[in-house]
């Protein structure tokens, strides 16, 4: 998928955990702890608001676009 989420970083940079992530925003703790550990987990519209409304920031600050390309395994690129 060339949608990631970049969470981690997010709450890593705001010194907080995923247990106080979850309880600040109102989200379910299975979708904080989703979107945590898994990049490839693309937060739903409504998630996305809580947080952005909650933190004062932009979907843009938490979510970004990856090129193709870039996903492309090192051994596929090889043999193109």
């Amino acid at each position: 998928m060339p949608i990631k989420n970049r969470i981690k970083d997010f709450i890593d940079s705001m010194g907080i955990t995923r247990y106080q992530f979850y309880k600040e925003t109102g989200i379910a703790p299975s979708t904080a702890y989703n979107l945590y550990d898994n990049p490839d987990w693309i937060p739903q519209v409504n998630v996305l608001d809580k947080i952005c409304e909650r933190y004062k920031v932009q979907p843009g600050d938490l979510i970004y676009w990856v090129e193709s390309s870039e996903q492309e395994p090192k051994q596929q690129k090889e043999n193109k």
